[in-house]
């Protein structure tokens, strides 16, 4: 595997791993010529994407395939006058020609910003005008082409529209155009050669407070996640991984392209419409997958069919990130599989910078142990190192030089990235605390941790008991204000499948958290909904929940 190049990949345990890992940065590297065009230099006929839809059409990808596709996007992009620095949008969903796309984009300079389908109008030109976008490579979906025609003309510096896998009345049709362009495209030699400190990724992350803060990441970006690829996922040459994500999120970069590639491994990628967990186990069952990422939402799914019904042989890593798996969830799925889910922690900021790695022993509810090269450390509100056991907020301590795949800053805004430093620390807003065998234990996002008659209570310990009763397939807890005791706990809940909402059920619910837990934890109002609001990462919306709660 390439990464080989570029670090050791093999280590005697974690304290040799946070030791000798050390990243050998070239300083032209550039992923799409480095890593994709010299594996299809090497092995051509490497898989690199095996892709199927929900109607069942398959594609594999060769990197020789990746290679010249992107060469003639390339091309064609250029021709379109893309050069190096500017910005482009890509609205794909988990189109092959995603990938296409990306690699193009990384061998011209341009800035990649991937963003999700299901933005409204309002949303797409927001992104459009602040990241000074160009150029909108868009999947020819009716509503999405609808939603950019009625925006373009507020957007002054929108110069081409392209659409892929479908014609649109006034745009350029991708799989058409290509095919017009010569699959070479040599890289650069002059003056005007891409640095690896220039912007190559930006992601609007999906916070649950104000506006949308722009990510931008560097060329070396790809490097951060071997930690990501090989060391918290297991991946090697005959891997094939699916991590499961739309491509306008930033997980797809964690687990959909550069770490896995740089291992050598295949990405499995599933195109479908509307989620269906038995499809997906399905597939994983079908294509023989072995490693699985995905959020604890998919693992709630997934561990209320019969999962021996299906072939998993050939599984043999599971991990999760994106919002704290329950150790109601963890155990259930290896009683069903005999797998332990590995959770991985860190933010669209980062690469993976805290995770389960193969040398940890998995302590259930625990995000895991530091990754190396990361110097964290938990203040307390005075920025105090916290001992064990102390809740108080993980910062990243930044020093001389920030560790590869740390972020750039908040694109076009200096005051915005200024505040989130403290001297030379990174301030992640997360609440965490850490045990006597160093494993850090995730409490809340600091916005979100409850005070109530002066006790501090993270609304993920509350909920991980309300996730083990049997009623509760999904919840959210939440603070609300309160004459009395400041803020009370409120939970809301969507039920499992033959339950119903009764004033004898959230008296049940009470009573069994204040059996699990410290009494005063207890949620005093309990509200039953149809589904949680959550941003296009899945990440539950508290502040939304919030500010309804307000209403009521």
């Amino acid at each position: 595997m390439l990464a080989s190049k570029y670090v050791k990949i093999n280590y005697n345990s974690y304290d040799d791993f946070v030791k000798n890992y050390k990243i050998k940065a070239p300083k032209d590297f550039n992923f799409a010529f480095d890593v994709v065009d010299e594996i299809a230099k090497n092995d051509p006929n490497k898989k690199a994407i095996v892709w199927c839809n929900y109607e069942n059409k398959e594609k594999i990808f060769t990197f020789n395939d990746i290679k010249n596709e992107s060469n003639c996007a390339a091309n064609f992009f250029k021709y379109l006058g893309i050069k190096k620095g500017d910005s482009v949008m890509l609205i794909l969903k988990r189109r092959f020609e995603y990938w296409h796309c990306v690699i193009a984009l990384h061998k011209i300079g341009a800035l990649v910003i991937p963003v999700s389908h299901l933005l409204a109008k309002k949303e797409i030109e927001y992104r459009v005008k602040t990241a000074t976008v160009k150029t909108i490579i868009a999947i020819a979906d009716e509503k999405i082409i609808k939603t950019i025609n009625c925006v373009k003309d507020n957007c002054f510096g929108l110069k081409n529209l392209i659409s892929v896998n479908g014609y649109a009345s006034g745009w350029l049709e991708y799989n058409c155009e290509i095919k017009k362009f010569k699959n070479v495209f040599h890289r650069s030699v002059n003056n005007n050669d891409i640095a690896v400190l220039d912007k190559f990724l930006l992601y609007f992350t999906s916070g649950t407070t104000g506006m949308p803060k722009m990510v931008c990441h560097n060329f070396l970006y790809p490097l951060g996640h071997i930690l990501t690829a090989r060391f918290w996922q297991n991946l090697d040459d005959d891997s094939l991984h699916l991590t499961v994500a739309d491509t306008g999120w930033a997980k797809a970069s964690w687990g959909k392209i550069y770490g896995q590639w740089l291992c050598g491994a295949s990405v499995f990628i599933y195109d479908y419409d509307r989620f269906n967990h038995c499809d997906l186990i399905e597939k994983v069952s079908k294509y023989c997958i072995t490693s699985f990422c995905a959020p604890p939402t998919v693992y709630r799914h997934l561990i209320q069919v019969d999962l021996s019904k299906y072939d998993l042989s050939k599984l043999k890593y599971v991990e999760s990130a994106g919002e704290p798996l329950s150790p109601e969830v963890f155990y259930k799925f290896k009683n069903s599989t005999g797998l332990c889910i590995k959770e991985g922690f860190g933010q669209t900021e980062t690469v993976v910078f805290v995770a389960n790695f193969p040398w940890v022993n998995v302590k259930p509810g625990s995000i895991g142990k530091p990754s190396p090269g990361w110097d964290l450390d938990i203040i307390d509100k005075n920025n105090k190192s916290c001992g064990i056991y102390k809740k108080g907020r993980l910062i990243i301590r930044i020093k001389k030089k920030k560790p590869i795949g740390f972020f750039s800053g908040y694109y076009k805004d200096k005051t915005l990235t200024n505040s989130v430093f403290i001297k030379d620390m990174y301030d992640t807003g997360d609440v965490v605390y850490k045990d006597k065998d160093g494993y850090i234990w995730f409490i809340g996002r600091a916005d979100d941790v409850i005070k109530s008659s002066g006790y501090r209570i993270g609304p993920f310990e509350i909920e991980s008991i309300l996730m083990e009763h049997p009623s509760v397939f999904e919840c959210a807890v939440t603070g609300i204000p309160d004459v009395i005791r400041g803020t009370i706990v409120k939970a809301t809940i969507v039920l499992a499948n033959g339950y119903i909402a009764t004033n004898e059920l959230v008296i049940e619910l009470q009573n069994y958290v204040k059996e699990n837990t410290a009494p005063y934890k207890y949620p005093r109002i309990i509200e039953f909904v149809n589904e949680l609001p959550k941003t296009t990462s899945g990440k539950i919306k508290r502040k939304e929940i919030r500010d309804r709660s307000l209403k009521i």
